[in-house]
């Protein structure tokens, strides 16, 4: 027989071993997890950064490629863009002249990557039809088409929340009806009809301004008549828009498990309404309320043209009757820029409302 105390004393120092393995293994693993905490770590800990520096790097590559787009695009339009700027002032020699001037001589490759750069540095190009650079132009036009846009999401947001509001408290009732039946009639009318009834009704009736538009910093009365008919026209069909999305919300959020809960517990009517069903609403309404900005922002072409409204969307009019493609190609991209800005800018908004955004 074996002796016991031969036996212990044997085992001993294996399972010492064994124990300073396990040691030396458990503190390798919490050493390793340390070194990836602290080479992950400013990413973990800055989630709304990270979000934010990959929205603005996703915007950056997206607008790289409508330049692309926008270059080849205009490439497939058939006839020769120079000749069709001369016009009737065609020579041999104006046509060389502005040839060179536009850098159309050269080879297409080295056109494209030289407007690439000259796009990413603002630099668009000079109008085919003034010889005026395009960037100024377009700069021109701008503060026209934002004072529009703002005066449309307004009225479409001062139309859009009362009844959107009302009509998903009032899901299945007859004020719900009613509000649906209005916003599929204001999503249905064209701009071009509401424009041309606003006329005939207030401008030859009642002799409010119908075109044009003042400076706010020159006459901030005159910019207030001239901005309401085309304002009221462009809100309209983002007021219908929204008012869905909002009733559609309010709606959703109604019926969840939180609303019940607050209401269970006797809160007032007003503060679940206010705290948990309008905040909560809010964030899909944000997303389409920022679309609809963008949306404006790039120019209502058809409701700046009934008013001859000096913005964005009577410019690239102009640019297409003129065929003035730098201009039109310069009106593009600033409108892409304007809408990918916008949308960054409600991403982020998006993930400070609700963290689970930047999370995942």
């Amino acid at each position: 027989m074996s002796d016991p105390n031969t036996h212990g004393s044997s085992t001993a120092p294996e399972a010492e071993d064994r124990s300073a393995d396990t040691t030396r293994s458990a503190d390798a693993n919490r050493s390793s997890q340390t070194e990836q905490t602290q080479k992950a770590g400013f990413f973990t800990r800055h989630p709304l950064l990270t979000f934010i520096l990959r929205r603005i790097l996703l915007t950056f590559v997206t607008l790289l490629g409508v330049i692309v787009v926008v270059f080849f695009l205009i490439q497939l339009v058939p006839g020769d863009p120079v000749r069709i700027a001369l016009g009737t002032r065609y020579t041999d020699e104006a046509y060389q002249a502005l040839q060179q001037a536009s850098g159309l001589d050269k080879p297409l490759i080295v056109q494209f990557f030289s407007y690439i750069g000259s796009a990413l540095i603002g630099d668009l190009g000079v109008s085919f039809r003034n010889g005026e650079p395009v960037m100024m132009l377009l700069l021109e036009r701008l503060p026209a088409t934002i004072s529009l846009a703002l005066c449309a999401i307004f009225v479409a947001l001062l139309i859009a929340i009362p009844l959107g509001t009302i009509a998903g408290l009032r899901e299945g009732g007859a004020v719900d009806s009613i509000v649906r039946v209005i916003s599929q009639f204001g999503v249905s009318i064209p701009d071009f009809w509401m424009g041309m009834m606003l006329i005939s009704v207030f401008a030859l009736g009642f002799g409010w301004p119908s075109s044009g538009y003042t400076p706010l910093t020159e006459d901030p009365l005159g910019w207030a008549q001239h901005m309401v008919l085309p304002a009221i026209t462009a809100g309209v069909v983002s007021a219908a828009i929204l008012t869905r999305f909002i009733r559609t919300a309010v709606i959703d959020v109604s019926h969840a498990t939180f609303v019940r809960t607050a209401t269970s517990k006797g809160l007032k009517y007003w503060t679940v309404l206010t705290k948990h069903i309008g905040r909560n609403a809010l964030i899909p309404v944000l997303t389409v309320s920022g679309i609809q900005l963008a949306t404006l922002l790039g120019g209502v072409i058809v409701v700046e043209v009934v008013f001859a409204y000096p913005g964005l969307g009577r410019l690239i009019y102009d640019a297409v009757a003129a065929r003035d493609y730098p201009l039109l190609q310069g009106a593009i991209l600033l409108i892409a820029f304007i809408f990918l800005t916008i949308n960054l800018l409600v991403d982020v908004l998006y993930a400070i409302i609700d963290p689970r955004i930047r999370i995942s």
